[in-house]
């Protein structure tokens, strides 16, 4: 093809449709370059089309731990921290994690000893998880209520009675 305006070979061809019809514009470099329609070293149309369905801003840097170069993204997919420095880098990502994976609880309890089961520790800890347990219903999260009602019962049969009980587990009259 030749340029529209001075016949020498068409290096850019634009074509567009107005009300339906077709109108094509050829021009060579100069011409081309004077309309605003090329740019000396143009880009590869695969990269035109990557910004066009990427955006024009640019990926954002994924975070890496200092010290063992390992991403977020690792972590979650194996369910492995790389290092301890892993835990400061992604502390706010991991946090959330935990909290999900153990149903809310954020701090490691343990098990006591029935020996340790005063009244008043449990007693803090039953008024703690019925907290708890309000807030996950008012937020209607009913799998993490049911676990909270599960921990009350268990709370609720782990304390010692002074009345013997009977193989049922109840206390005997």
């Amino acid at each position: 093809m030749k340029c529209d305006l001075c016949n020498k070979p068409a290096v850019v061809h634009e074509v567009t449709i107005v009300n339906g019809a077709k109108k094509e514009l050829h021009l060579c470099l100069e011409h081309a370059q004077a309309a605003g329609l090329a740019i000396p070293g143009q880009q590869p149309i695969n990269q035109l089309l990557k910004k066009f369905v990427v955006g024009q801003n640019p990926p954002e840097e994924v975070r890496r731990c200092p010290s063992c170069n390992c991403t977020f993204a690792q972590i979650k997919q194996t369910n492995l921290i790389g290092c301890p420095e892993c835990f400061q880098t992604f502390e706010e990502q991991l946090s959330t994690m935990i909290e999900q994976a153990q149903f809310g609880a954020t701090e490691h309890v343990g098990r006591v000893p029935n020996r340790l089961h005063t009244p008043t520790q449990v007693e803090l800890r039953t008024r703690k998880l019925l907290k708890e347990l309000d807030a996950a219903v008012t937020a209607e999260q009913y799998e993490r209520a049911a676990d909270l009602r599960d921990r009350l019962d268990k709370l609720s049969t782990d304390i010692p009675s002074d009345e013997p009980r009977d193989d049922d587990g109840g206390a005997t009259a």
